[in-house]
């Protein structure tokens, strides 16, 4: 391949993930993307996954069974020469550290926001990560079709909550469960929706101009003046659209429709594609690696092991970042330094995989892991001084004592408990002096010892015991010098070791925190923003 058709590759290519508050409507939008992308021919509702229609973006039983995403899912389509690579979060607070360290995969994010509810306490928590990485982010107000806030209320909403300025791309063209379309700002234009067949295929607009007799009497006189002059309102005291703040993250661009109905959803993937850029440069230590930089280089987002129950695999997820990805190829692990073959390269479609054989810059696509991978782990095919950036994790909330039922399945238990905090979805910490050997998992939402308990079971074969116990924080000891024997513990407070062997306190409260640092001169106790394998 030569230079201009690697240019074009990587220009075309657009990353992005979707976060939103539980119930929002984020699977949904994803589903009518991939519907409008073509590939799905047919949308089922989400609300009937346990009909047999889950989500086309859930592949993990529980998933199902549950009506909930509990994991990240990858999937790539095209649309209108674009290739799109969407990363699908979950919503659920509990499980936010794997929304967390995919974001640092997407180079933008698309926030969902129920026209009913506005901004609800898990996009807060989600944005900030956005704002903090400096992406773009890109506001769809879902849930038109029933009853919601005025339009003006979720902008104001979104401006004071959040403290981003907004610019409506569109109008809603009726609201409280009569919405018919939108009013296209971009293109000075009513685009009315018809057909769809309850959502299940792609809708028809008709398009023209606002002061049109055929939108006056569509509408009815009363409400066709009432949008001109909503519009009006919005041309002379709103924001003004500015794409250099859209791309800094300080300017979201805000749609409103109906994922359920697939009203609005063109108009708005459209649109969003013709905005957002290209893969950017990555941050390497103190310098940037450019996408179009002949060498490759990735890093490691996510794993993920037992993708396919027959076969028991272990999946690393990778962000190309420059160079181009070609099927067989080996990569330095920065970590090590060590030479490994970059192995049964796939892509995803919630189940069902395709083989990768090339990739470009955007890109996201799985290897096989035999065990060697971690998240955070830079690959490169020749810089060995390139290392991307650690991902953030966060410290626990819950904590549980667990051990296997089945004494002789002690094997299969660690194994299980070894892949699964690999993998992110849990932390693991061992007591000091406890005199036995035990196992402490700490999760972020109370929801993931579920998960944890059920893939044990069925992924391992292993029935564990679970004891909760009273602990609400974690912190990691950093100090000159650290000697257990002589460090000073509160009554309900407890040293243990993480997984990489750092000390750390477990404790109830703040206060014991607080007693703690008193009664231990020069110890500084951190809640760490990075999680490190090396």
């Amino acid at each position: 391949m030569n230079k201009n058709d690697f240019e074009k590759e990587v220009q075309r290519r657009r990353t992005f993930a979707i976060i939103s508050h539980p119930d929002a409507g984020k699977t949904t939008l994803t589903e009518k993307l991939l519907l409008y992308g073509g590939a799905i021919r047919l949308a089922g509702s989400v609300k009937s996954r346990r009909a047999q229609k889950h989500a086309v973006s859930d592949w993990m039983e529980i998933e199902k069974q549950r009506g909930i995403s509990v994991t990240s899912s990858v999937l790539q389509f095209e649309y209108d020469g674009y290739m799109v690579n969407l990363l699908d979060t979950p919503g659920h607070q509990d499980f936010s550290e794997d929304t967390y360290r995919t974001l640092m995969a997407a180079d933008n994010a698309v926030m969902v926001i129920d026209s009913a509810k506005g901004v609800e306490d898990q996009t807060k928590k989600l944005f900030q990560v956005c704002r903090l990485r400096g992406i773009p982010i890109f506001t769809f107000i879902n849930k038109m079709d029933r009853a919601g806030k005025d339009p003006f209320e979720l902008l104001e909403d979104i401006e004071q909550v959040l403290g981003i300025d907004s610019y409506p791309m569109n109008w809603p063209v009726g609201t409280d469960g009569k919405f018919k379309g939108v009013y296209n700002r971009v293109n000075n234009q009513m685009e009315i929706f018809e057909g769809g067949h309850h959502g299940q295929s792609q809708v028809s607009a008709i398009t023209g101009d606002l002061s049109s007799e055929v939108f006056t009497d569509l509408l009815g006189e009363s409400s066709h003046d009432q949008l001109m002059h909503e519009i009006e309102l919005l041309d002379e005291a709103g924001n003004q659209f500015d794409l250099k703040r859209v791309l800094k993250g300080e300017l979201t661009p805000v749609f409103f429709g109906s994922a359920m109905t697939n009203f609005g959803v063109q108009p708005f993937l459209e649109s969003f594609l013709s905005l957002t850029l290209p893969p950017e440069p990555r941050i390497s230590k103190d310098e940037e690696i450019a996408p179009m930089r002949e060498d490759f280089s990735a890093f490691i987002f996510k794993i993920q092991a037992n993708m396919n129950p027959a076969h028991r695999d272990r999946i690393a997820f990778m962000r190309i970042c420059s160079g181009r990805f070609n099927k067989g190829m080996t990569a330095f692990l920065s970590r090590n330094n060590k030479k490994v073959k970059l192995a049964q390269p796939q892509q995803f479609f919630a189940q069902d995989r395709s083989t990768v054989e090339v990739a470009y810059p955007g890109d996201i696509i799985g290897i096989h892991d035999p065990g060697i991978f971690r998240i955070g782990d830079t690959l490169t095919e020749a810089d060995l001084s390139i290392s991307y950036d650690d991902i953030p994790v966060f410290s626990p909330e819950h904590f549980a004592k667990i051990s296997a039922k089945d004494s002789m399945k002690r094997k299969q238990f660690i194994k299980g408990i070894q892949q699964l905090s690999e993998e992110g979805a849990i932390q693991v910490f061992r007591p000091l002096n406890s005199g036995i050997e035990e196992i402490i998992v700490g999760v972020v939402g109370v929801l993931q010892f579920e998960v944890l308990e059920y893939r044990l079971l069925n992924e391992y074969n292993v029935e564990i015991r679970m004891q909760h116990l009273p602990f609400r924080q974690v912190r990691w000891i950093d100090m000159p010098g650290f000697n257990p024997e002589k460090f000073h513990l509160t009554m309900d407070s407890i040293i243990a070791l993480d997984q990489d062997d750092r000390p750390v306190l477990m404790f109830q409260n703040e206060w014991s925190q607080e007693r703690i640092e008193d009664r231990n001169k020069g110890v500084n106790l951190l809640t760490i923003g990075k999680r490190t394998y090396r």
